[in-house]
């Protein structure tokens, strides 16, 4: 079995909570309030800031020329593609850029960025692999069950972000990921290996968590 494919048996009950979530079930349905995604799509937009720095840091863990060039590339879309994107979409639910910049993040959307900071700058690339691949993968199962669940016919206002997350090119870069995650495996010992193993679940546990947090618009105590 692929490392990758162990890694997915061993969150499997945490992925099933992520699909069974209100808020996914809301964006397949529709019947997800505007009030609610619009939190998510604020808190997802100080998020992908943070998510850049920790790419920018992969390229500079890459150990040879052409994984540099593949996370550079990732990252060049992150910041001049998805987040142009993002803001453009965030502008049809009533959402002005400054207003995007202005977000302060959420207590779980600042947790799970720090998780993934603190692995880019002290683990190894394998590590950082493992760290970023539930988002990634994640998305992409959801978007795909998302999408073969749509009904024809049937206006959904989330259409086009199911659109973008079951999407080929963002299934390229998910399986991209996952090859990459489990070539460095191969390479890796059993320490380095079992801390890739608590790095993916740790994010995944932040992926359950981040959906949960935009169904409760968290907000800081104090």
């Amino acid at each position: 079995m692929a490392f990758t494919a162990d890694l997915r048996r061993k969150a499997d009950p945490i992925w099933r909570r992520i699909a069974a979530h209100p808020f996914v079930r809301g964006i397949g349905s529709g019947r997800l309030t505007r009030r609610r995604f619009r939190f998510y799509l604020c808190q997802d937009y100080v998020f992908l800031v943070e998510y850049s720095r920790v790419l920018a840091l992969a390229v500079a863990r890459a150990e040879d020329l052409k994984t540099m060039g593949e996370f550079a590339g990732v990252l060049h879309a992150t910041l001049h593609v998805e987040m142009d994107l993002h803001r453009r979409y965030a502008r049809r639910f009533g959402i002005s850029t400054a207003t995007l910049e202005g977000t302060v993040p959420a207590p779980t959307a600042y947790a799970y960025t720090r998780h993934l900071l603190q692995v880019a700058a002290s683990g190894t690339l394998a590590e950082l692999c493992a760290a970023l691949l539930p988002c990634q993968w994640g998305y992409w199962e959801l978007g795909t069950a998302l999408a073969k669940g749509q009904r024809p016919g049937r206006a959904n206002p989330y259409a086009d972000w199911i659109r973008a997350y079951s999407s080929a090119g963002f299934g390229d870069l998910a399986r991209w990921l996952r090859g990459l995650t489990d070539r460095l495996a191969e390479g890796a010992g059993r320490a380095e290996r079992d801390r890739m193993r608590r790095h993916f679940l740790t994010s995944s546990r932040y992926e359950y968590a981040f959906w949960d947090m935009a169904y409760r618009l968290e907000r800081w105590p104090l």
